[in-house]
């Protein structure tokens, strides 16, 4: 059995982008990690930053990107597909750059990924999320943030990343353009891993913040209007994180270093009043996450969207390896 691990990135250092930890975090369970490089800006050290892990695993592919012909987020589809393209792994675990995987669950993913290797049904691997905000012992649960995806999946051509790069689907006969087309696409049959993902995209410098959000809103909305709608902003307003629930385990070890280089908690709200900059969620938005947390606990998410089939379960004695929750 082989695992191949993929990602894309562009401008990933600039950005902030925990790029080499997220790699390093997966490297010793895979057998080649392919990273597709967009067509970074000159002051970019990307491919450098990556470069410096020399490993032979890492295979690099350098790609331009083109919104015109991939708009609405689909870019992000495009890239994780051409780099997934280039795997020679049964198995395909896919990590964004700002995603981290702690080294405690290595050894369930692989057991995982040979448990079900001849199940031919299972088609990928769902993981539990952890979405850090703000700083790196605060985290997002309330409505809209999604608890679950796929990360790992079978190395087949008819599966493709979708919409933009969140999930992925089973698209047959795909015309390798339109990546938000629902009709003939089909939910990936999955499997539960006791694994989670740590995700740090909420996790920078608020000016870095600014500039992420900028960039996001150029590759889903273009660059006119993503530069009106954030025009005269420079600093991201983060959510007052009183209201948020506290992180109590342990960060992947391969993030202490990064972690050390926190310094802008005097640019955080750490009460539960917001800022005058931050725009509230909805009331619509404030209402189900109450209910969310005081019916369900926030182990669910009301009308969720959930791009997947789950058939099979992970062993509950073994639900306790997700100690994350405060």
């Amino acid at each position: 059995m082989r695992i191949s691990g993929f990602t894309f990135c562009k401008n990933a250092d600039k950005l902030y982008y925990p790029i080499k930890q997220s790699i390093l975090s997966i490297l010793p369970i895979v057998d080649e990690f392919i990273v597709n490089i967009g067509d970074c800006d000159d002051d970019d050290k990307t491919v450098e930053l990556i470069q410096s892990i020399n490993s032979p695993k890492i295979k690099l592919i350098f790609s331009e990107w083109n919104l015109e012909k991939y708009p609405n987020g689909t870019e992000n589809a495009h890239q994780t597909d051409i780099a997934k393209n280039a795997c020679s792994g049964d198995w395909l675990f896919y990590l964004q750059a700002d995603e981290v995987v702690h080294e405690k669950y290595l050894d369930n993913i692989v057991k995982r990924c040979e448990e079900l290797i001849e199940n031919k049904d299972i088609e990928g691997l769902l993981f539990d999320y952890v979405h850090f905000y703000g700083d790196y012992w605060h985290y997002q649960n309330s409505h809209g943030w999604y608890k679950k995806e796929i990360r790992i999946i079978r190395n087949d051509p008819d599966i493709h990343s979708w919409e933009s790069a969140q999930s992925f689907r089973r698209i047959p006969n795909f015309d390798g353009v339109h990546y938000r087309q629902q009709e003939g696409t089909f939910k990936l049959k999955v499997a539960k891993v006791n694994a989670a993902i740590y995700h740090y995209g909420w996790v920078r410098p608020p000016e870095l913040m600014q500039k992420k959000k900028i960039a996001l809103d150029t590759i889903h909305k273009g660059e006119n209007i993503a530069l009106d709608n954030n025009k005269n902003v420079e600093i991201f307003a983060y959510a007052p994180l009183g209201t948020l629930p506290v992180f109590k385990d342990t960060h992947p070890a391969i993030m202490n270093d990064w972690i050390k280089n926190f310094n802008w908690q005097d640019k955080l709200n750490y009460s539960k009043k917001p800022s005058p900059n931050y725009k509230k969620p909805s009331t619509r938005h404030r209402v189900l996450t109450k209910i969310e947390k005081i019916f369900f606990k926030n182990k669910i998410s009301i009308g969720e969207f959930k791009n997947y089939k789950l058939i099979l379960h992970t062993d509950k004695k073994n639900k306790k390896v997700n100690s994350y929750n405060s």
